[in-house]
């Protein structure tokens, strides 16, 4: 039933997880007659990516939700219900749970000693303990559910956002040296909308890997999901690298006067080709690609040897030129290591075709 309802994508699994921790949680309050509003706020906010992020947190909430509870307490029997008791409970729960290394405490921390100030009884130990029995509740269901049900499976997400991310580095490094096959100007305002869409997708999709990983240590999964997993996790960080390189180029101000005009059929030519790779780099790379990067090498030597030595009044300064040989040079290198780990992956499968029983 749970997977029918997540499968009209009107409800997400985290939010499927949330309405049942905050179910369970108002029924066993309502059970001992205690007061729901804590508790169901609690689990609210505590319900986490990954199993195994819900018990570590578990963890530390608890012991700071107490403290806030102390806190609380301590400050309504000295000072009543102003003004002052709510901004004190506040900034002491925040400053105690920071102090004692609780950071991932502090929010429920604070709420729960927030939320007991207006609701106190006269017996305020009879208060403390129904309100940290409340939180209580409201961390241990949210941490039960969130590690029971639906356990969150991001590979399809990872798996879908490789690709774009090779579209995004070809689409972004076209954008980037375009100008110099065109002789147009950079639009550098585009350019770095770009340059910021793919960073946030990189770091969305390795934020999902570590999530995953995170989550197996907690349930079952098989060899081949693994060697997935690692495999996706290899191409991150290579697009990690290319990234990098990416953004260095940005900076590069280069036009067509700069070169000669061998020098600039050979850069055109192969700037081509590393869109192109970049694009599909399960294809390989062409042999023309490589004979370029030899004239390229070439022209990387030739700038080093005959430009630098005429900027004698500055020497730490590289020209542009030779600066922009380097970045594509160093690219092909993490080519070289992306396609390295593609033919590793089709020895592997045919390894793994060749032994069923593996």
């Amino acid at each position: 039933m749970l997977n029918q309802l997540r499968s009209f994508k009107l409800f997400g699994s985290r939010t499927l997880k949330t309405g049942i921790a905050v179910f369970f949680t108002a029924l066993i309050c309502g059970y001992f007659d205690w007061p729901v509003i804590f508790a169901v706020i609690t689990a609210i906010v505590t319900i986490e990516h990954t199993a195994a992020d819900s018990i570590r947190k578990a963890a530390v909430r608890f012991p700071a939700s107490a403290i806030g509870a102390v806190l609380a307490t301590t400050f309504y029997g000295l000072l009543g219900k102003g003004a002052i008791t709510f901004a004190l409970a506040a900034m002491l729960t925040i400053a105690v749970c920071h102090r004692l290394g609780l950071n991932d405490g502090i929010l429920v921390a604070t709420i729960t000693a927030i939320a007991m100030i207006p609701t106190f009884q006269e017996h305020y130990v009879v208060s403390f303990l129904i309100r940290l029995g409340t939180t209580s509740i409201g961390i241990v269901i949210s941490t039960l559910v969130n590690f029971f049900l639906l356990p969150p499976n991001y590979f399809p997400s990872i798996h879908q956002n490789i690709p774009r991310l090779y579209s995004q580095s070809s689409a972004l490094m076209a954008q980037i040296l375009q100008p110099l096959i065109s002789g147009n100007r950079r639009n550098y305002r585009s350019l770095e909308r770009s340059y910021r869409q793919l960073t946030s997708l990189l770091e969305e999709t390795l934020q999902l890997a570590k999530f995953q990983r995170e989550e197996w240590k907690y349930h079952k999964h098989s060899s081949k999901e693994v060697r997935a997993i690692h495999f996706s996790q290899k191409q991150l960080t290579l697009l990690q690298q290319i990234t990098y390189h990416l953004g260095n180029l940005r900076y590069i101000r280069t036009t067509q006067e700069d070169f000669s005009e061998r020098e600039l059929e050979v850069l055109k030519r192969m700037i081509l080709s590393f869109v192109a790779i970049l694009k599909k780099p399960g294809d390989g790379m062409p042999p023309e690609h490589i004979k370029g990067i030899q004239e390229l090498d070439e022209m990387f030597w030739k700038w080093k040897e005959e430009h630098v030595k005429q900027e004698t009044e500055q020497k730490h300064h590289l020209p542009p030129q030779t600066v922009l040989i380097y970045e594509l040079l160093c690219l092909h290198e993490v080519l070289e290591e992306l396609e390295k780990l593609y033919l590793s992956k089709f020895a592997d499968k045919l390894s793994g075709e060749n032994n069923p029983e593996t």
